[in-house]
């Protein structure tokens, strides 16, 4: 008979300038001795019930109590700044929080602390599969948001299609290990205070003439080698802000994960409630805001279809029209007064491929609103690559290589704009003060396990600088010398612009 083991997570699900939403869970595994080796298996979320009844997940915002929780949370002297108590859930929100203000917290189930000690977390070696003692703990800490009237510097991160999973060893053309790894590291080393995904969160595992067989993401267990493993010693310190990709939707497998996206980042305790005051929209699809002080402002637009027999992407719907409005309103002329919008999609306006190209929908319906409202910079996925445009003042940026990586070149990169680009797996990493934002692409870790920025070129194949400034009030950005992929693009922006109103008057 196989013996089992049970491995506890913890999640920092929710974050605001004065609460906290902490979440925990665990998953299981069979495990039988063998003479090479011991054989783990990850326990199905429908096969739980065997193994731990009555429970039929194994973490996320509808889970089975594990039991009676205690959430404590505290201070840098070690004072209890906040706690809450729970029976009926996995997790709880502690209030009462200041802003700004960096804590520690604890879980206590059954009068356990849950996660204590040396974990265990995946390995793929010569040593076989399973989960492996790595001289690993949490470190259970966060900094609240800071008060939405506060002005304040911000660096956070970007990753995309990157829910391929670590269960099996990385390849040329399969790399989350590596990149997650270097996110973690990231995490640390720079400050990161929160992270956007651009979609496709979570694949379909194998395919049959294109349909999925196996793992899909409907159930928990599909997210433990996609999410929970390998961002394990992230998400207890950040936020994660998802956005939806087709992957994630009905769009392109035949189970639709949207429910367990919604499970999973915890999206109902965050933003349901939040329509009435037009930070949220969630139904057909998920669009919602939210600030970062008083100087960033985000906005996540679904672009992605109910199915892929349902013709029209979600920020099409007629009722997302009044949130879209309320979130890219017509610039005043007030630069310096105005946040910095930042909206982030999963499917890309621009892109040189190779193998998706411009979109048609988002050129007609979401640029013209980018421009009006002032937007700088957009980030999206899709494309498995990184990619780099500039058109009509705003700067779009790829970062969809998170797991999955596609080793062809684009090609298109005159109807893209493009000014940079790279095949390999990746993610940004972007620093945001008052008067300008800086946008780092970043590599997958090496073997010397160290922080590198990832190699770009420009369409000519020369090497190209990772690294792009934008200014608040580009007018007045006056002697300070740009990088060069800048000079080239300012030169073609008039003709980008009348390039993006002649392609929309053919639609």
């Amino acid at each position: 008979m196989p013996d089992f083991h049970a491995e506890p997570y913890l999640y920092l699900a929710g974050l605001t300038h004065k609460a906290a939403l902490i979440a925990w869970g665990g998953f299981y595994f069979r495990v039988r001795s063998r003479r090479d080796g011991d054989e783990w298996k990850l326990v199905d979320d429908s096969d739980l019930d065997h193994v731990h009844p009555p429970r039929r997940e194994s973490i996320g915002a509808r889970s089975e109590p594990f039991g009676s929780a205690r959430v404590e949370v505290f201070d840098s002297s070690g004072a209890l700044a906040g706690c809450a108590e729970t029976t009926a859930t996995n997790h709880a929100w502690v209030t009462g929080l200041a802003p700004d203000t960096e804590y520690t917290y604890r879980v206590v189930v059954n009068g356990e602390e849950w996660a204590a000690g040396e974990r265990r977390d995946w390995a793929t070696d010569a040593g076989g599969q399973g989960l492996r003692l790595g001289g690993r703990f949490y470190d259970n800490r966060f900094r609240t948001h800071p008060h939405p009237e506060a002005r304040a510097p911000l660096t956070f991160a970007v990753i995309g299609d990157f829910g391929i999973g670590v269960r099996r060893p990385s390849g040329p053309t399969r790399c989350q290990r590596e990149v997650a790894a270097a996110l973690d590291k990231a995490v640390a080393a720079r400050g990161v205070r929160l992270l956007l995904t651009t979609g496709d969160n979570i694949y379909a595992g194998k395919t049959l003439l294109g349909l999925p067989v196996g793992i899909t993401g409907d159930e928990d267990d599909d997210w433990f080698f996609t999410f929970y493993q390998p961002y394990r010693y992230v998400i207890n310190r950040i936020p994660v802000y998802p956005a939806v990709g087709n992957h994630d939707t009905g769009e392109t497998e035949a189970s639709d994960d949207r429910q367990q996206l919604i499970d999973n980042f915890f999206l109902d305790e965050r933003f349901t409630g939040e329509e009435s005051a037009g930070r949220s929209s969630i139904g057909p699809g998920l669009m919602y805001r939210f600030h970062y002080g008083a100087d960033v402002e985000f906005v996540c637009v679904d672009t992605s279809r109910q199915s892929w027999l349902f013709g029209d992407r979600f920020f099409e719907h007629a009722n997302h029209a009044a949130f879209l409005d309320a979130a890219f309103p017509p610039a005043d002329g007030g630069e310096a007064a105005r946040p910095w919008r930042i909206p982030f999609t999963h499917h890309p306006p621009f892109c040189a491929g190779p193998k998706h190209s411009n979109s048609k929908s988002m050129l007609r319906h979401l640029v013209p609103l980018f421009q009006r409202s002032g937007v700088k910079a957009v980030f999206s996925g899709h494309e498995h690559n990184f990619q780099h445009s500039r058109v009509g003042g705003v700067d779009y940026f790829i970062s969809g290589a998170g797991g999955k990586v596609r080793p062809e070149p684009p090609s298109d990169f005159a109807k893209a704009h493009t000014t940079s680009w790279a095949s390999a797996g990746n993610f940004l990493v972007v620093d945001v003060a008052a008067d300008r934002m800086v946008v780092t692409a970043m590599a997958a870790l090496g073997a010397d396990g160290e922080l590198s920025e990832l190699v770009t070129f420009d369409p000519a194949g020369e090497r190209a600088a990772p690294t792009f400034v934008i200014e608040r009030d580009r007018a007045s950005a006056g002697g300070r010398r740009a990088p060069a992929y800048f000079t080239r693009v300012q030169s073609d922006e008039h003709a980008a612009e009348v390039s993006i109103e002649a392609e929309a008057k053919k639609l």
